[in-house]
C-alpha cells in the first residue's frame, strides 16, 4: 500500500567514490535501510527505510553529479512555490488512491509532472543562486 499521508524524509549524501558505498549496505541494513542499488539513476546508491510505510530515502551521489543540483533545485523550488507543491501533493494523493498496490504505476503517473517541475526548477534555481 502506498503511503499517501506520511511525509518521507529525503537525505542526500555526496561522496568521492560511489562504488565504496556498497560496502556499507550491511551497516545500513542494521539501521533499518534497504539497499536498492542505483534504483533507476546511474551512479547513485539509494536506500529506503520503512518498507511499504517508507519514512526515509537516502540518495548517495558522487561528487559533481548533475543529479545533486537537480534534487536541490526541485526541493527549493517546491518550498518557494507552494501552489506547485500543493498540486504535486494532490497528484500524489490521487495516484495513491488509484494505484494503492502498484508503486510502478504510481511513479509513472508522477513522471510527467516531475519532469516539468524539474525544468522550471533548474531555470529558477540558476537565476536565484
Amino acid at each position: 500500500m502506498i503511503n499517501k499521508h506520511k511525509k518521507i524524509t529525503d537525505i542526500m549524501i555526496e561522496v568521492h567514490d560511489i562504488d565504496h558505498v556498497d560496502s556499507y549496505n550491511d551497516a545500513m541494513a542494521v539501521l533499518g535501510y534497504q539497499a536498492m542499488g542505483e534504483n533507476g539513476i546511474p551512479k547513485r546508491r539509494f536506500f529506503q527505510k520503512g518498507g511499504d510505510e517508507r519514512t526515509h530515502h537516502v540518495h548517495v551521489f558522487p561528487t559533481g553529479s548533475k543529479h545533486i543540483a537537480r534534487h536541490i533545485a526541485f526541493k527549493e523550488y517546491m518550498i518557494t512555490h507552494p501552489e506547485e507543491s500543493r498540486a504535486y501533493s494532490r497528484l500524489k494523493e490521487t495516484l495513491a488512491k488509484q494505484f494503492p498496490d502498484d508503486i510502478e504505476a504510481y511513479i509513472k503517473g508522477k513522471d510527467e509532472f516531475v519532469r516539468e517541475i524539474e525544468k522550471k526548477a533548474l531555470v529558477w534555481y540558476k537565476q536565484n543562486q
